[in-house]
């Protein structure tokens, strides 16, 4: 278990938008160090040499979507257990249920807060720590 202070976090993001958003609202005064990828099939090449501490996954991506992309990432030696936030804009209560129950420890609905995202990774990562997972 890294007890560490979150600071790598993966973004998977097909956006640009976005991508820049939180790149900008999570790096501000050096915070987190952040890599992005595109896709969720980047996100598993990548994944494998950046080592994230936690992953932010947008669910409905072409290609591989966020599902795809936290199994495949959960297969991956060391990553099993990486936390990860679901970001998307289809939160209805029972989807939300759904990707909680596929192992995401937080839902983030878009258009999200940027000035609350990293404060709000923070508390996640702290009650993953205080779960023992």
């Amino acid at each position: 278990m890294d007890r560490a202070p979150l600071r790598r976090i993966l973004l998977v993001e097909d956006e640009i938008d976005i991508q820049l958003v939180a790149r900008l609202s999570l790096e501000r005064h050096d915070r987190f160090e952040v890599a992005i990828a595109g896709s969720g099939e980047e996100a598993l090449e990548l994944a494998r040499t950046f080592q994230p501490q936690m992953v932010l996954l947008d669910v409905m991506m072409p290609g591989l979507d966020g599902f795809g992309t936290l199994a495949g990432l959960r297969r991956l030696p060391g990553l099993a257990e990486v936390p990860v936030v679901f970001v998307t804009a289809r939160a209805q209560s029972h989807e939300v249920a759904e990707y909680r129950a596929l192992g995401a420890l937080e839902v983030i609905i878009k258009p999200f807060d940027p000035i609350s995202l990293g404060t709000l990774l923070e508390e996640v990562w702290q009650q993953h720590l205080g779960s023992g997972s």
